[in-house]
C-alpha cells in the first residue's frame, strides 16, 4: 500500500513549521486569504518557507484572487503548489496557475447532496482545463472559505477517485486513522484539528495526527482489504 501523504495547513509561526517538519509532514500550507485568522503576508510566508528542508512542499492557499495577485504573491513567497479554495471557475484556476507557473490543487466543497458522479465530472473538467491541475482536495461545504473543521460524509467519495484525492474537512487526532482506513485517500490535509488556538499549532497534536495516519497505513499494508466499519 502506498504511504498516505500529509499536509499541515495554516502555519503562521517558525516553531509550527519546525514541528510539522520534525513530525514527518510532506507539505505545509500558508493561507493568503486576508479574512482568515491564519492569514500570512507573502513576505512572512517567504520567511517560513526558508525554514523548509528539501522535499517538504510549501503550498499557498488562495480564495478568489486574480491571476495577477496569485503571480505577485508567488513572486515573493515561493510556494511550490497552489490551492484554490474560493469560487474560481476551472478556467480562472488554470489562468492563475499559468500566470504563477505552478501546479495547483482545486478544492471541492462537498455538500450533503453531492454525488460521486458530480465529483468525477468536476475532476474531469479541471483536468481538461489545464495540464497544471494536480488533483482535487475534498472539504466540507460551509458558508465560509478556507475550511471550517467540519466533517462531510466520506461515503460520497467514489472509490476510483479517492486514491488520487486529498481528504480534508474536520480531520483530527481522533478520526484520522479511521478516515484513512475507510477512504484511502492519496493525502490528508489538516489545520484546525492540530491547533490549540486559531493559527497556533500544537506540536503534540501534529505528531499524534501523523502517527494516526501511519497507523492506518500500517493496518492497510498488513490487510489491503481492511475497511473501517465506521
Amino acid at each position: 500500500m502506498p504511504r498516505t501523504r500529509i499536509k499541515i495547513c495554516g502555519l503562521t509561526r517558525e516553531e509550527d513549521v519546525q514541528a510539522a517538519v520534525a513530525a514527518g509532514a510532506d507539505a505545509v500550507g500558508f493561507v493568503f486569504y486576508e479574512k482568515s485568522p491564519r492569514y500570512v503576508t507573502p513576505p512572512r510566508a517567504a520567511e517560513l518557507i526558508a525554514l523548509l528542508p528539501p522535499f517538504v512542499t510549501p503550498v499557498g492557499l488562495f480564495v478568489n484572487h486574480t491571476a495577477q495577485q496569485v503571480a505577485a504573491t508567488v513572486a515573493v513567497a515561493p510556494v511550490s503548489l497552489l490551492q484554490f479554495h474560493g469560487d474560481e471557475t476551472a478556467g480562472q484556476c488554470a489562468e492563475a496557475a499559468r500566470a504563477a507557473g505552478r501546479a495547483y490543487v482545486r478544492v471541492f466543497r462537498v455538500k450533503p447532496d453531492t454525488s460521486g458522479a458530480e465529483l468525477l465530472e468536476y475532476e474531469r473538467l479541471c483536468r481538461a482545463s489545464s495540464g497544471l491541475f494536480s488533483g482535487l482536495l475534498l472539504d466540507t461545504f460551509v458558508d465560509a472559505y478556507g475550511g471550517a473543521g467540519k466533517v462531510f460524509d466520506w461515503s460520497l467519495i467514489p472509490k476510483d477517485l479517492a486514491h488520487r484525492a486529498v481528504l480534508s474537512g474536520g480531520l483530527s487526532v481522533q478520526n484520522v486513522t479511521g478516515a484513512v482506513a475507510s477512504v484511502r485517500p492519496y493525502a490528508v490535509d489538516v489545520s484546525s484539528g492540530v491547533e490549540r488556538a486559531k493559527g497556533i499549532k500544537d506540536a503534540r497534536l501534529i505528531a499524534e495526527f501523523i502517527r494516526g495516519v501511519r497507523a492506518a497505513d500500517a493496518t492497510l499494508e498488513k490487510d489491503p482489504h481492511h475497511e473501517n466499519p465506521g
